[in-house]
């Protein structure tokens, strides 16, 4: 970020960053894409994978509480930490980070794909048993349609989630916006610290509000009462 222009440590007018804003506008919003393909690439493999192990669940209830136990501690464990456990594999940049944004990411779309499953009303799935549908059939055409709002709302709460942890992924090297704030504590460059803040929220909010109005869609098509989507809302069944 050497190309980026530096600044005093200390209060600064709003025209100061403006005008940060305004020089280094390409930049940052090169940054800005790199931290979400950074996202993208774990959602990826991170929704198919969850909501198969989420669906594969509700079938065995031990395996159940197992999986949902595994993902919850994985959630505990300290991104740094595991940044460290990953690099001896993945080595430095983008790799461990993204398969550990994978990681991070399993507990709210494992666990609300196995809830929004379970609580599929029995007689929408009886009557598809009565039609003569297999249980792949069942799954696909009756459970899971039923089921995609409450998934949808973890995978909204995982994207929220992921571009957080995404930020601290900078400190080994995978770029995104979490360079302007590591840049701006080092240095020291107030300005960067501010406007990388600043871009990473204005990036959540979005990705948050877009996903609350799809989410809401879904509803809408499964026959709910839905109403525009408020900021960092969770809706019932999501976590």
């Amino acid at each position: 970020m050497a190309a980026l222009s530096m600044a005093a440590v200390g209060p600064l007018p709003l025209a100061s960053y403006v005008e940060f804003l305004v020089d280094n506008s390409g930049e940052l919003a090169g940054l800005t894409l790199a931290h979400l393909s950074l996202v993208l690439q774990a959602i990826a493999v991170a929704v198919p994978l969850g909501v198969v192990v989420g669906t594969l669940i509700t079938y065995h209830d031990t395996a159940a509480t197992i999986v949902l136990w595994l993902a919850g501690v994985m959630m505990t464990v300290p991104s740094i930490a595991l940044f460290g456990l990953l690099i001896p594999v993945f080595g430095i940049g983008q790799p461990p980070v993204v398969v550990a944004l994978i990681l991070y990411s399993q507990l709210p779309v494992v666990r609300n794909t196995y809830v929004g499953l379970d609580r599929v009303d029995e007689a929408a799935v009886e009557a598809g048993t009565g039609l003569g549908m297999t249980r792949w059939e069942r799954l696909r055409r009756v459970k899971l349609p039923m089921a995609l709002p409450v998934i949808m709302a973890g995978v909204r709460n995982a994207v929220v989630v992921l571009i957080g942890i995404a930020a601290i992924g900078a400190f080994i090297g995978a770029g995104g916006l979490g360079d302007l704030i590591f840049n701006g504590v080092d240095e020291p460059d107030i300005r960067q610290l501010v406007v990388g803040t600043v871009l990473l929220s204005l990036l959540t909010l979005t990705i948050d509000y877009g996903f609350g109005l799809a989410e809401r869609v879904l509803r809408a098509r499964n026959g709910e009462d839905v109403s525009l989507p408020r900021l960092f809302t969770r809706d019932e069944g999501g976590i």
